[in-house]
């Protein structure tokens, strides 16, 4: 069966979208898994997409393949009409680990996507100093990772992958090593960007395990069913950003969201 999303948002401009992507591996014991069955993804321009699922759903492997980092057994991904083979720069990902460089100052850990790219070192620099303050972290731009703490140094990640400008932000449980209180104050500061249009990212995915976290954030939430991972359920959420979780309506939406998972989203 097909499983298809279908939103509502009153911005109909496609960014990116999938067509029966299928994925097997092959796992530690040389077996070969299925991973991901047969999916098809609308990302549309100006919403966030958060998805949910348990272990072994398929979740990130899906966001690597739609950013062109795993190549999907079957199917295609494409960035508009453009079919998506390897990375491109309208996509950047922020991971669940810092995966900074240690050896390199905030700075230059900023600064390092551009430098590959070739850019001349001023440009590169004001880019990074850009960056940087955008996500809060003025003043620590010649501090080392060492020196930073968890949340400073998830701001870093953010502001690497921000620096490249890029339409879509794909997050892999970025908040998931985070305090509770650092995660909230992070999550609330990206959302604060992405509606003042202080960055170019358009539209952001974002993987999660937490209910919370995804009917925070997303305006549409979707959940992976598992062994192999599809798509078996989706909602909107009608809210205005800062939400307020403990509102009714966001209430019940926990409350759906939870009983999908709970019951393996059959």
């Amino acid at each position: 069966m097909q499983n298809t999303v279908t939103p509502t948002r009153i911005n109909n401009n496609v960014l990116l979208y999938t067509k029966n992507i299928s994925q097997r591996l092959v796992g530690e014991d040389k077996q070969t898994q299925h991973i991901l069955d047969n999916i098809n993804f609308t990302l549309y321009d100006n919403e966030i997409v958060a998805i949910l699922g348990k272990s072994g759903a398929g979740k990130s492997t899906f966001l690597r393949t739609i950013a062109g980092l795993l190549p999907a057994s079957s199917g295609k991904v494409y960035h508009q009409d453009t079919l998506i083979e390897k990375p491109i720069e309208e996509i950047a990902m922020v991971f669940q680990s810092f995966a900074l460089l240690p050896w390199l100052t905030v700075l230059d850990n900023v600064c390092f996507g551009l430098d590959a790219q070739g850019m001349n070192k001023s440009t590169s620099k004001a880019k990074a100093l850009k960056a940087i303050q955008l996500v809060g972290l003025a003043g620590y731009e010649h501090a080392y990772s060492k020196e930073l703490s968890g949340g400073m140094r998830q701001r870093v990640g953010f502001a690497r992958a921000l620096v490249v400008e890029p339409k879509m932000l794909l997050m892999d449980e970025p908040f998931s090593a985070l305090d509770i209180g650092t995660a909230s104050t992070l999550r609330k500061d990206i959302i604060r960007l992405w509606q003042e249009q202080a960055i170019q990212t358009r539209s952001m995915v974002i993987v999660t395990h937490s209910v919370e976290e995804a009917v925070t954030m997303a305006d549409r939430v979707i959940v992976f069913d598992h062994h192999p991972g599809r798509i078996a359920f989706e909602t909107h959420i009608l809210a205005d950003h800062p939400r307020d979780i403990q509102s009714a309506n966001l209430r019940e939406k926990i409350a759906l969201i939870s009983e999908q998972l709970l019951e393996g989203a059959h």
